[in-house]
């Protein structure tokens, strides 16, 4: 079987990784790091077809040490056994962990010991974002190294050399501008899925010359660099219900045309529910029945056809007025339970005890609801729903409740019933 041509052409030395200035550049800190042959723990994150894996490699050729590689998902326990019994032997063994992250609890305590006294150099490899999803335990243990996108000239460096390279296409094959340029386009800053590309678009071209169209066939798909890790889609639906927040409608359904190649529809109802309770909520109450039976309408007909009424009803959320009112009285009742317990009045409670007939709260007398203290003694008198007025509506609440207010409530129901 023949060898990939993205793996054929992994760089060797830190001279021909590509884009990553920061780090391997010539004042980067992982080349400074190499050239006084002292290099420490890292955690290297980022979009896949960056150049960590790469990196790690070049780390270990440059150095002159031995490495081996470790998968956190299929590795086992006898793997890192051997991998320990290997960096005894050597003084110093440079391990390679692909997916990082995935490190469970069992292989981090087998692993933690030799990090820490050195005998095990980590450099870590993940696409999600380190500082939620790596162990607070491996995290204080290594340096963190961010990997970005490859620029479009990065890309285009990569392809003319794996055009010219004896190890990659051996000048058998040119490419026309556009080609190379639509390959660009859509591979969004990945050189693995750009050599991925060009390695098929020159077996389906003819006497050696990819064009355009043949390129086109490969990238009827753009590469989603937002789907390239696990906070990728997430990252996403955050994006989405800010624009909606901002009233942008455009943005809003850029985002939504993005998750929508996930053609996952429910996270996307889940995330628009919220939104018409926490950011439309009082100013427009009515907008989260209609955003349930657009949900419901979505979830009927599923994805191609689902990104209509979901498009339509975002459209309705961005132009709708907005007020937080609501939820901000709920986070300031959750700040205040989370401060202190307090107890309730008796009279509230279900089955009340030690309280005569007449200091029991009475089911009958209607005309004494709204005089009744329901608050704890001690917080009776706070005020959870703020001033601010988003609409009309909004507006008739809040002189309900300042009328409300003006009624002085009390715990003293034997009085109250006279």
């Amino acid at each position: 079987m023949r060898e990939p041509l993205a793996n054929r052409l992994r760089p060797k030395t830190l001279d021909e990784i590509l884009g990553q200035k920061k780090l391997v550049g010539k004042n980067g800190v992982i080349r400074k790091c190499v050239e006084k042959g002292q290099m420490f723990s890292a955690i290297f994150y980022g979009p896949p077809g960056t150049g960590k894996t790469t990196t790690a490699r070049v780390i270990a050729n440059e150095l002159k040490r031995p490495y081996r590689r470790f998968n956190a998902v299929t590795g086992n326990k006898k793997d890192l056994d051997q991998i320990f019994i290997e960096a005894k032997m050597s003084g110093q063994l440079i391990l390679i962990c692909d997916e990082v992250h995935r490190l469970n609890k069992d292989k981090q305590d087998l692993l933690l010991p030799h990090v820490e006294d050195g005998s095990i150099l980590l450099i870590g490899a993940t696409t999600a974002n380190p500082y939620h999803s790596i162990n607070p335990a491996i995290r204080s243990r290594c340096h963190l190294f961010g990997f970005e996108p490859l620029s479009d000239e990065d890309i285009r460096q990569g392809i003319e050399h794996a055009l010219k390279a004896q190890e990659g296409l051996n000048n058998q094959y040119t490419i026309d501008e556009d080609a190379l340029q639509l390959i660009c386009d859509c591979v969004n800053g990945d050189i693995r899925f750009a050599l991925n590309i060009l390695e098929i678009s020159a077996v389906l071209s003819d006497e050696g010359h990819i064009t355009k169209d043949i390129v086109s066939i490969n990238c009827k798909n753009i590469n989603n660099r937002s789907f390239g890790s696990e906070d990728g889609y997430y990252d996403l639906l955050s994006a989405l219900q800010k624009s909606i927040r901002g009233s942008d409608v455009n943005a809003a359904l850029y985002y939504l045309a993005l998750l929508a190649q996930a053609e996952e529809v429910t996270s996307i109802c889940r995330r628009l529910l919220v939104i018409a309770y926490e950011d439309i909520g009082l100013a427009n109450p009515q907008l989260a029945s209609r955003t349930y039976a657009a949900c419901e309408a979505a979830e009927y007909v599923g994805f191609p056809e689902a990104i209509i009424p979901l498009g339509i009803h975002i459209i309705d959320l961005c132009l709708s007025p907005k007020s937080r009112t609501g939820m901000d009285a709920i986070h300031k009742a959750e700040d205040i339970v989370s401060s202190k317990a307090y107890e309730m009045p008796k009279y509230l409670k279900l089955t009340p005890v030690g309280l005569t007939n007449d200091e029991k709260y009475s089911y009958e007398r209607y005309d004494c609801f709204h005089k009744i203290q329901y608050l704890p003694d001690e917080i009776k008198d706070i005020d959870l729903f703020p001033s601010f007025n988003a609409n009309r509506y909004e507006q008739q609440l809040k002189a309900v409740y300042e009328e409300l207010k003006k009624n002085k409530r009390t715990n003293d129901l034997k009085g109250l019933y006279r």
